[in-house]
C-alpha cells in the first residue's frame, strides 16, 4: 500500500482541492474512473469546534481503465468548482495503478490553522477524483451527502446544594456554539434544550422538561426537590450545529 498526503491551499478564505475542479458531473465516470462503496465518517455528521483538528475516516472503491498518477480520493463540495472543504487528505492506495482498488482515506479539518466560514456549516456533497499518468483526470459525483456542523457546548448549575425535600431547585446554564470565524464559542440563543435528571444509583438520564434559551443563550428553570440525583442539560443539534450535553451537577435532597 502506498500512502499519499495532500494539503489544501487557501483561496479567498476557503480551503480548495489541490487542483481546480472544472465541474462535478453526475453518474458513472466516462473518463476512466468510477467510484462506489463510498463512506465518509460512518454516515455521521462531521462536527468541528474552534481549536482541535478533526480527522474524518473515509473509504471507497474505484475502478480505473487508465493508470492513475497518484491514489484517487474523495472530497466534499457544493455550489460549483471552487466551493470545496478539507484541509489535508491522506490516502492509502493500491500497489497497482489500473483496475479495481479499495482505498482508505482520512480528511483532516483544522480550524486553528485554516480559515473557516460559519456559512460552511450544513450539507455537503461527496465527489471522487482521479488523475491519470497521461495527464487527464476524472471527477464524479458519488451521490453521497455529509453534514458539517459547528460544535456546541452546555454548562449547568443546580442550587441550592443540599436542599430540603419539597423545596425548589433552580437549574441554570448556557448554550454556546463554535464561531469558526472568530475561533471562539459564542452564545446560541433561542435553542430548545432538555433538562434531564438521573436519580442516585441510576445509570441513565430522563428528560424532565424542555426550556428555550434566551437571546444570550442563557437557560433557567425551577423544579421541586424530590430525591437526590444529578441534573444536566441536553441539546440535540440541528443541520448546522452538533448536539451536546453538559456535565452533571449533583444535588443531595435531605
Amino acid at each position: 500500500m502506498g500512502k499519499q498526503v495532500w494539503r489544501a491551499v487557501a483561496a479567498g478564505g476557503a480551503a480548495v482541492v489541490f487542483t481546480a475542479v472544472a465541474a462535478v458531473p453526475a453518474g458513472a465516470a466516462e473518463g476512466g474512473a468510477s467510484f462506489s462503496r463510498v463512506q465518509v465518517n460512518g454516515g455521521k455528521p462531521i462536527v468541528i469546534g474552534t481549536s482541535k483538528e478533526v480527522a474524518v475516516p473515509a473509504s471507497f472503491r474505484v475502478v480505473t481503465t487508465r493508470k492513475w498518477k497518484w491514489p484517487p480520493l474523495v472530497f466534499l463540495y457544493r455550489n460549483g468548482a471552487d466551493d470545496t472543504l478539507w484541509h489535508d487528505i491522506g490516502t492509502n492506495g493500491c500497489p497497482y495503478r489500473v483496475g479495481t482498488c479499495d482505498i482508505t482515506e482520512t480528511l483532516h479539518f483544522d480550524p486553528s490553522e485554516w480559515a473557516m466560514r460559519n456559512s460552511e456549516a450544513g450539507v455537503w456533497k461527496v465527489a471522487g477524483e482521479a488523475h491519470f499518468q497521461d495527464g487527464g483526470r476524472d471527477v464524479d459525483a458519488t451521490g453521497l451527502t455529509v453534514h458539517v456542523q459547528r460544535n456546541s457546548r452546555l454548562t449547568v448549575n443546580a442550587s441550592p446544594e443540599p436542599v430540603a425535600k419539597g423545596r425548589t431547585i433552580t437549574v441554570t446554564g448556557k448554550v454556546t456554539r463554535a464561531n469558526w470565524e472568530t475561533r471562539k464559542y459564542a452564545p446560541y440563543g433561542g435553542r430548545h434544550v432538555s433538562l434531564q435528571f438521573k436519580p442516585a444509583g441510576a445509570t441513565s438520564y430522563a428528560t424532565v422538561k424542555k426550556v428555550y434559551a434566551n437571546s444570550s443563550g442563557a437557560l433557567k428553570t425551577t423544579v421541586k426537590a424530590s430525591q437526590t440525583g444529578t441534573w444536566r442539560w441536553a441539546y440535540y443539534g440541528n443541520t448546522t450545529t452538533g448536539p451536546s450535553t453538559s456535565s452533571g451537577d449533583n444535588v443531595a435532597v435531605k
